[in-house]
């Protein structure tokens, strides 16, 4: 990936953490990590399940995860 690419990444994510927080404004957020973590690891785990086809083996290496994680997520997440 070229740095382009991950400060425009990035960048995507820092306006929508800044968004969520403005939306947010007057809530106690006690677990903010865990919140976006969550709703980021998602989509993450989905779009490259969809991008290999749903081979877990390859979506594993793709995310530099091994596939017993990648398994546990999907369970954790009732990704199907």
């Amino acid at each position: 990936m070229s740095d382009e690419t991950e400060k425009t990444l990035r960048h995507h994510v820092e306006d929508a953490v800044a968004k969520f927080l403005a939306d947010s404004e007057g809530c106690h957020l006690t677990n903010l990590y865990e919140v976006i973590l969550k709703e980021v690891e998602i989509p993450l785990i989905e779009t490259a399940l969809a991008f290999t086809a749903g081979n877990q083996s390859e979506t594993a290496r793709m995310l530099g995860i091994n596939r017993g994680t990648l398994r546990k997520k999907i369970r954790q997440y009732s990704i199907e």
